[in-house]
């Protein structure tokens, strides 16, 4: 993981599947657990969606808040 990571988390949309659209940094932890199961896809969106898991698992979700664009 590089720190960039976690700014790209709360940048990246997802360009397919139930969550299309949404920003990653937003899935729930359900959905990141049935991917891990599945298999992320491989690339950037699969290690975007791994880093995603794990900060959602171990509850660090919040620490992303800062990171979001404030209007």
């Amino acid at each position: 993981m590089k720190p960039e990571d976690l700014q790209r988390l709360v940048t990246t949309i997802m360009p397919y599947g139930k969550y299309q659209g949404r920003l990653i940094a937003d899935f729930p932890g359900a959905y990141l657990a049935w991917y891990a199961r599945k298999g992320f896809p491989k690339g950037d969106l699969g290690n975007l969606l791994a880093l995603a898991l794990e900060i959602d698992h171990n509850g660090l979700k919040r620490l992303l808040d800062p990171l979001r664009k404030r209007p």
